[in-house]
């Protein structure tokens, strides 16, 4: 059989086990997740000699193609996303696992002839009946295709063989459908056999943060309310909505980003520490985190939440509209296209400790971190010098673009004079430890072969996480914003985001280049 990775090599060695063999079925295999994150993403992991030579994968779509058409459209995407990285000897013997299959989702005929390619595919490439099917397809999706592969026998594990599925977000639009839809998939599979995928913890920097907490003494004994003032978690996007403003104009900022991504940030940040890193043992950590975040009330929605949407301004140097004359917008769209909001969480480690949320469109910077500022220190020492103040040190973990981890602390100004300057001691990825092609999905994907679910979330952490927002969620519905568009277009929001802080003492970080 041909060998499916290149040998390992300095450029390309291979760190962890091989994935188990198996088939990943992707349904919406010709749509954009496919092409820009999931096949490259495959590929890296193919130079990494991480796949099983037991390997193939099945797309299912409605668009026609043949298998052959399939594989030139693949190489077309990995070309387009993964740059010159294509190796031609791998490539073939990579490009001939994949196949694909025509079909309408809502079509109950399309399933039993799945079942037949996938025990032809198993014949052909020896995966031991082992599959996990990726829903990359509109949210309506997810529990029908899971109900008709339960009923097909799609879902059932015998003699050692595992069937898993993959959940991409949104995990329901609100508390009752998010429960709903976990009710739903839990009368057809186990809860071990369900991967609720959130790509932002494919990213280095949030893997790292559990290393950086708990394997450094010199943090961890200091990553409480006595030491730390508050954090900050901002998502900052450059970018509008992208084509998909039908979309968009029904979810929202909210709902699209607050209780998957940025649940998943302020968990990790703010967890204890886990006896293992057994998949249940770090989400345990996780769900009594997100179950700790002080319920919000209605008027607290209103003095400690902010909502927003762009108007007309410049990004990039280019002038662009507003939100409301996006294509399939809405004229007089009510959504929001940045939130913050300031959040408690109650237990001993972080009492009386704000957490300070934002995330919005059209700002100055594409820009994800999580910034941990500790408590001043006393002035006292320096009262009789030209010292003004003293600046707080920050920690700051920086997830996107740059992945890295920066200290800021203060330091003497070289001369005769007291007087003080601040220093950055910054950290990168890149520089430290050399590039490696990666489009978020790589470790995710392969933790699924291997049966490794401490990236993904459990059905409790959604909904916990959905209890957190859904205050919000039915005050904005109740009480639509007066005075949208409330921010230009290129800035760093509305002016109410700010003053959020500044009632506290406190200030926004922002990164710019």
């Amino acid at each position: 059989m041909a060998q499916l990775a290149e040998k390992p090599s300095a450029a390309t060695p291979r760190v962890g086990k091989q994935g188990d063999p198996c088939v990943m079925v992707i349904f919406g295999a010709a749509g954009d997740l496919t092409a820009r994150l999931l096949l490259p993403a495959l590929y890296n992991l193919a130079r990494a000699d991480l796949l099983s030579k037991e390997f193939a994968v099945l797309g299912v779509a409605r668009s026609q193609m043949s298998d052959e058409d399939f594989r030139k459209r693949i190489l077309d995407d990995v070309k387009e996303y993964c740059g010159d990285c294509i190796n031609d000897s791998l490539w073939e013997s990579f490009s001939r696992r994949f196949y694909y299959f025509a079909g309408d989702f809502n079509d109950d005929k399309l399933y039993p002839q799945v079942k037949d390619r996938l025990a032809q595919i198993d014949r052909d490439h020896a995966t031991h009946q082992n599959v996990f099917f990726y829903m990359a397809t509109a949210p309506s999706f997810f529990g029908p295709i899971v109900d008709k592969l339960a009923a097909n026998g799609m879902m059932e594990q015998n003699n050692g063989n595992w069937r898993r599925v993959i959940i991409e977000k949104p995990f329901g639009h609100d508390l009752e459908s998010a429960k709903a839809l976990n009710q739903q998939l839990l009368k057809l599979a186990d809860e071990k056999q369900i991967y609720r995928i959130d790509h932002y913890l494919g990213k280095e920097t949030v893997q790292n943060i559990m290393a950086f907490r708990f394997a450094n003494g010199i943090f961890e004994p200091i990553w409480n309310r006595r030491y730390i003032d508050h954090v900050q978690i901002s998502v900052a996007e450059t970018v509008g909505v992208e084509g998909r403003g039908s979309y968009f104009d029904h979810a929202g900022s909210l709902r699209d980003m607050v209780p998957n991504h940025i649940m998943q940030l302020i968990s990790l940040t703010a967890m204890e520490p886990p006896i293992s890193f057994d998949a249940n043992a770090v989400r345990d950590e996780q769900a009594k985190i997100l179950h700790a975040i002080q319920p919000i009330s209605d008027e607290e929605v209103l003095s400690r939440s902010v909502r927003g949407q762009y108007g007309e301004g410049t990004s990039g140097g280019e002038q662009v509209p507003a939100y409301r004359a996006e294509a399939d917008v809405a004229p007089d769209s009510r959504t929001e296209t940045y939130v913050a909001m300031k959040l408690l969480i109650d237990n001993w480690r972080w009492a009386n400790v704000p957490f300070y949320l934002r995330t919005g469109k059209r700002m100055p910077a594409r820009n994800t971190h999580i910034v941990i500022q500790f408590r001043q220190a006393p002035f006292v020492l320096f009262r009789d010098t030209s010292v003004e103040h003293l600046m707080p040190n920050q920690l700051v973990l920086h997830i996107q673009p740059e992945e890295g981890i920066s200290l800021q602390f203060a330091a003497k100004v070289p001369g005769p004079v007291m007087r003080l300057g601040t220093v950055d001691m910054d950290f990168e990825y890149q520089q430290y430890f050399g590039k490696q092609p990666s489009t978020g999905y790589e470790r995710l994907l392969h933790d699924c072969m291997i049966g490794d679910q401490t990236l993904f979330q459990r059905a409790d952490m959604v909904e916990a996480g959905w209890t957190v927002v859904n205050p919000m969620l039915d005050l904005w519905k109740a009480l639509p914003p007066r005075n949208f568009p409330n921010y230009a277009s290129g800035t760093w929001g509305p002016k109410e985001a700010d003053e959020l802080l500044e009632r506290d003492g406190r200030r926004w970080r922002n990164f710019e280049k």
